[in-house]
């Protein structure tokens, strides 16, 4: 069965409030779409601690405490750059879980290796670790970030429930 966006959002919710998590989001190519989502939920505030919007590397180095060289090395869009994120935004919140999104949502920015479409997520808890994963999405810019705050949830739905 397909959940909706608001559905999957009220269900984390729910979880996080179960387990007496707040959670913070660091959002590169949704641009803030995960946190609107979040915040439609009536009572998000108790669960949801913050949402940063590192669109830009400098932002990343900024807010999130990334390592240049990570950027230089893996760029804006990879593993690598995806834990920092998540891990910086653990660091730099009061929350005790966190979930980074980053990539190109199109419709330039593409390379062979790294299409149009390629976004990275990664989950950080305190006493779970930091985990991430790569997908490849079809579609234009919108189709692309409505695709990733779907997984972006469903995931961290099942993260929590871990």
């Amino acid at each position: 069965m397909k959940f909706t966006i608001e559905q999957l959002a009220a269900t984390l919710g729910n979880r996080l409030k179960e387990c007496e998590f707040k959670l913070v989001t660091a959002e590169s190519c949704t641009g803030g779409g995960l946190a609107y989502a979040i915040t439609e939920i009536p009572g998000s505030s108790e669960w949801f601690e913050r949402g940063l919007i590192t669109y830009s590397n400098q932002s990343k180095i900024e807010l999130l405490g990334i390592d240049t060289k990570i950027l230089c090395t893996n760029g804006a869009v990879s593993e690598e750059t995806a834990r920092a994120m998540s891990e910086g935004a653990l660091t730099n919140s009061h929350a005790n879980i966190s979930l980074a999104i980053t990539g190109i949502a199109g419709p330039d920015g593409g390379t062979s290796d790294k299409p149009v479409g390629t976004v990275w997520f990664s989950w950080s808890c305190k006493i779970r670790g930091t985990h991430a994963i790569v997908r490849q999405f079809k579609g234009n810019r919108k189709a692309i970030r409505e695709q990733s705050v779907l997984l972006a949830l469903e995931n961290l739905c099942a993260f929590v429930e871990e």
